[in-house]
């Protein structure tokens, strides 16, 4: 249940396939790469494999990319879209309403929660952020992909909603995103289990010329071939820091 409408609007995506090195985390918020995972037979279907397996692979990763001194996943999520399937907690769909998964305060509650109050303010003394990494799985992402809105574009004051999610035993907050006609939109067409996306949810490096979040939402492509497969997807949560 919800207390607010979403509004639907046509918006130009543009495919920046063979141009992925015009956008980088810092300016747009966001950066793709391809090297395949290294458990190439990997299903994702294992949670403890993935939890102890994947995860790993996932903060040597970002470690390795951003420079960062230390990074820990705080959970993940796969998404198999179904027709009529419902969303839920075990049947994950693809989300088609533009968000940014962390708010700043959600973002210092994942670090107040995570570490011991001291090691916390020690921690967000220096530079953190909140970083997820979303690849396809078993099957290129043709089907419902997902866009990304270019940081430099969005109003960071007036585009951005804070909004509460209610769950059983604590209180989340995200980023609705109001439409923008300013807003520039990408992705990368037919994404394969080869390449991966770091998409920006937080960045506490507030200097005026640092991306600091990414809006994105699944999208309806209205050139996905018919007889592409539903779109699977993993996205792995990461507190990533500085020191």
């Amino acid at each position: 249940m919800k207390n607010y409408s979403d509004e639907a609007h046509e918006v130009t995506i543009e495919n920046i396939r063979g141009k992925e090195d015009s956008v980088s985390l810092d300016t747009t918020g966001f950066q793709f790469y391809r090297q395949p995972s290294a458990h190439v037979d990997f299903k994702f279907n294992d949670k403890q494999a993935i939890e102890t397996v994947y995860y790993k692979e996932c903060i040597d990763l970002v470690k390795e990319l951003t420079g960062a001194s230390s990074a820990v996943v705080f959970d993940h999520t796969i998404r198999r879209r179904k027709v009529g399937q419902e969303d839920t907690p075990d049947t994950r769909q693809v989300v088609t309403r533009v968000h940014v998964d962390q708010t700043p305060a959600a973002s210092r509650r994942r670090v107040e929660t995570l570490f011991s109050p001291e090691e916390a303010a020690r921690l967000m003394q220096g530079r953190y952020q909140i970083i997820n990494l979303w690849r396809p799985i078993e099957v290129p992402a043709y089907d419902w992909p997902l866009a990304l809105c270019d940081f430099r574009s969005v109003d960071y004051q007036n585009d951005l909603v804070p909004t509460t999610l209610k769950f059983p035993h604590r209180d989340g907050e995200t980023f609705s995103v109001n439409y923008n006609p300013n807003h520039r939109w990408k992705y990368v067409k037919g994404m394969t289990p080869e390449e991966f996306v770091l998409i920006k949810c937080y960045d506490s490096q507030e200097d005026g010329n640092t991306a600091l979040v990414t809006p994105h939402t699944a999208f309806e492509d209205p050139t996905t071939p018919d007889d592409a497969p539903m779109r699977q997807s993993i996205e792995v949560r990461l507190l990533v820091f500085y020191e």
